[in-house]
């Protein structure tokens, strides 16, 4: 027997070799890959699916108005691309004062309703008191209440207390989250007993066991309500609407309104004032994705 024989003899012999390709086995990898093939054609055509609404905003927003009027041929990106929608847009109205506008009502919305969420979050999953169940579930109630049965009572509020026409008006009756209360509690059940026990014998407050111990497990979460925060107060449209009556004072959402015409509709200029009103969001959505999915995994929300 040659040398190469032998080699061949002792690697099939060796217990460390691979086992040999039985046709079951040769079946059930071309199954798996199959399915992985499967999986993957779906994503992909979900995924097309899901950017080609921004990719025509892109598209037509860079167009030239001669072409989106005059040209027959239905093109996937435009012959030349052109700034003169935004030109048109920024030229035609205070875009800067509206998105100024709501930048600030976002942050300052966002600030307090990631804290009165965390702060209730926290009272729900890790103290005991007297009703907190009854309590608990009849602010998830206030989920099942569509904004526009509460408007005409949101409307006599803020005109009774002299907010109406203010960003108050707009910022304090979104200030506290329902389900922002209800992520926090989730995430901050998964927290162990044992670390604020062990924080309470060493004679901190709640208020230092919150800070100290609890806040720094839960930068996922922040995350989360963060993001949640600012996509909902950035696209809210009905009630600042109502409750803000200057033109000054409007945010990016409202001032779409303006570009609808009475016989037809300026496409070009309105898909690059929706691109404008769509960056902002998604930057902080894709600079921080990985937070949002962790922070919806550890609470428990499928």
């Amino acid at each position: 027997m040659s040398l190469d024989e032998r080699l061949d003899a002792t690697a099939s012999a060796s217990p460390l070799a691979p086992p040999a390709m039985t046709p079951g086995r040769r079946a059930a990898t071309r199954s798996r890959r199959g399915g992985m093939l499967v999986r993957t054609l779906i994503v992909a055509v979900v995924g097309l699916a899901a950017v080609s609404p921004l990719y025509w905003m892109l598209a037509v927003a860079f167009s030239s108005r001669a072409e989106l009027l005059g040209g027959r041929d239905l093109r996937l990106w435009p012959r030349e691309v052109t700034l003169e929608n935004f030109e048109r847009v920024f030229a035609s109205f205070p875009v800067a004062t509206w998105f100024g506008n709501s930048v600030a009502i976002a942050v300052v919305v966002t600030l307090i309703s990631v804290t009165t969420s965390l702060l209730a979050g926290y009272a729900f999953a890790q103290l005991r008191f007297r009703g907190s169940t009854a309590l608990f579930f009849l602010a998830l109630a206030t989920l099942v209440l569509p904004v526009q049965v509460i408007m005409v009572s949101l409307f006599r509020i803020v005109t009774a207390t002299g907010l109406y026409g203010t960003y108050w008006a707009v910022i304090l009756p979104v200030s506290a989250s329902a389900f922002g209360l209800f992520l926090a509690r989730q995430f901050m059940l998964g927290i162990p007993r044992e670390l604020i026990e062990a924080a309470r014998l060493d004679g901190a407050g709640h208020l230092q066991t919150f800070t100290r111990v609890v806040l720094p497990l839960s930068k996922p979460l922040i995350a989360v309500l963060v993001f949640m925060s600012l996509l909902s107060s950035w696209n809210d449209f009905a009630w600042p609407l109502i409750a803000l009556r200057e033109n000054r004072l409007f945010t990016l959402p409202i001032g779409l309104l303006y570009l609808q015409g009475q016989f037809g509709s300026d496409y070009g200029a309105t898909m690059a004032y929706a691109l404008l009103n769509v960056v902002p969001i998604a930057i902080v959505f894709l600079v921080f994705q990985r937070y949002f999915v962790a922070g919806f995994a550890r609470s428990g929300i499928k």
